[in-house]
């Protein structure tokens, strides 16, 4: 088989990216490959069986046609009213956002954050903008953060809600079939073809098959996510395609009542409290906060269960949950960040046979591991109910757990009960976008023909991000 393009992955930055080649009228015979099904038949059967099934042979959540974008809770950042200087920067530049700052200007990267808004909201995306209406309030609770050495960024945030993001990205889907863009399911690319510095095209199996066969390209995009982070790790290497070294996001999700987030919550649905406290001023962070959300499990590489959040429309629980995660950066002679959090993760699953695991804050506090009677008179009550009670610093690091520890305290003088004892960390939580592919100014790596796009080669972290720079490299392939 011979396309003139192939799109390894189909989570937002390959959707996005066809998408765009549609509106530019390019002709080119394009192929999408996934390991995941079509949105349609896609189904987390935990919401039936109360447990997490480890779906074979790939997690419903992380794979198939928009990627684990099908099942998160669906915040998209928007600049229509906002600046992209000062604490907005986060999202920008470094691990916070990725490092797409580094190829494109603020300029151009605000031009494609509401082209992509627009995009989503001619798919049904809410026309309400979450953290515009309360601006003196917000100003009094980032006030109180800087006392506490804590920057708090408010962003205004489209949320979509975990099952509206479900409708939307069908609608994308069926968009992409009903312009003939070739989307191939269920398929696991095993291997890149490349012939000297150039790229020839990919070696795949079909999941009920036992038999590879040989797909071919003249260009090939990586759009693989975080999922697929440690195999594009691994491609990397075997084909000599250049990285640096990133950084690794390892942390927890904390689970709280709503009742304690309830002024964040109402003036701007999602904060991002950051900070570089004493004594590592290890940079640490609150991300994807999920007002009146759920807890959830997620099976990544490996069989890798890690956790997750997610909030719903329609459907909500009284708990707000946020991961809490410490960025951590390697220097030589070490090189192997991915490798680094998978063993933290393979570590507490082992010690959760095969769970999330789930422990009260003031359990903690006293040096003991949480037991499933201390979880049944709780008041705050878990969302993820196959969550295993034990004791996370077995395995999170000394380093990392007092990171934690010690911002959630700064955080609870801002945010008083933020540091309740009956609050619950689960772990792991882990973000692997650590492998940076080093790219030139088109997004191309060193194998001619050969681009990254989106969160599995660092470029991006998001769905809005992952969204927008697969709108770019559209643009870019269709003026070669």
């Amino acid at each position: 088989m011979k396309y003139d393009l192939i799109v390894v992955g189909m989570g937002p930055s390959a959707a996005f990216l066809a998408y765009e080649l549609i509106q530019l009228g390019n002709k080119k015979n394009v192929l999408l490959i996934d390991q995941g099904k079509n949105i349609k038949n896609r189904s987390c059967p935990i919401e039936k069986t109360g447990k997490c099934m480890k779906c074979k042979p790939f997690c419903n959540i992380t794979c198939g046609f928009s990627g684990a974008g099908a099942f998160s809770d669906g915040k998209l950042l928007s600049y229509h009213m906002s600046s992209l200087g000062n604490s907005n920067d986060m999202y920008l530049g470094g691990n916070g956002g990725g490092y797409i700052k580094e190829y494109l200007t603020e300029e151009e990267i605000k031009d494609l954050l509401v082209y992509t808004d627009n995009v989503y909201l001619d798919f049904g995306a809410d026309t309400h903008l979450e953290g515009l209406e309360y601006k003196d309030e917000i100003k009094k609770l980032q006030e109180k953060a800087a006392e506490q050495d804590l920057s708090l960024v408010s962003c205004p945030i489209r949320h979509l809600g975990t099952e509206k993001a479900h409708i939307l990205y069908t609608k994308i889907q069926d968009y992409l079939e009903e312009n003939n863009i070739n989307m191939m399911y269920e398929t696991e690319v095993k291997d890149l073809i490349t012939d000297g510095d150039s790229i020839k095209g990919v070696v795949i199996k079909h999941n009920s098959s036992t038999e590879t066969e040989e797909v071919y390209a003249d260009e090939v995009v990586l759009a693989v996510g975080r999922k697929g982070a440690s195999w594009l790790s691994n491609m990397c290497k075997v084909h000599n395609i250049n990285t640096k070294i990133g950084a690794v996001d390892i942390g927890i999700r904390y689970e709280l009542p709503d009742s304690v987030m309830k002024d964040i919550n109402k003036y701007m649905y999602e904060g991002k409290f950051i900070g570089r406290l004493k004594p590592y001023e290890d940079k640490v962070r609150t991300f994807c906060q999920n007002p009146s959300g759920f807890v959830a499990a997620e099976v990544y590489d490996n069989g890798l269960t890690l956790v997750n959040g997610h909030s719903y429309k329609d459907k909500k629980s009284t708990n707000t949950n946020l991961a809490i995660l410490v960025t951590h950066h390697f220097t030589t002679p070490f090189d192997k960040p991915i490798e680094f959090g998978e063993n933290v993760a393979r570590n507490l699953n082992s010690l959760a046979n095969g769970h999330v695991m789930v422990q009260r804050l003031g359990d903690i506090k006293r040096g003991g591991r949480s037991h499933e009677h201390s979880l049944t008179n709780n008041s705050v009550v878990p969302t993820l109910k196959d969550a295993v009670a034990g004791d996370l610093t077995y395995s999170v690091g000394y380093r990392t757990m007092t990171d934690i520890l010690t911002f959630i305290n700064a955080v609870d003088k801002v945010v008083p009960g933020f540091a309740g004892d009956d609050n619950l960390l689960y772990g792991p939580e882990i973000k692997f976008y650590s492998n940076e592919i080093k790219l030139d100014k088109n997004f191309e790596t060193n194998i001619k023909g050969l681009y990254s796009i989106g969160d599995g080669g660092g470029l991006t972290t998001g769905l809005m991000m992952a969204s927008a720079s697969g709108v770019k490299l559209a643009r870019i392939i269709s003026q070669k």
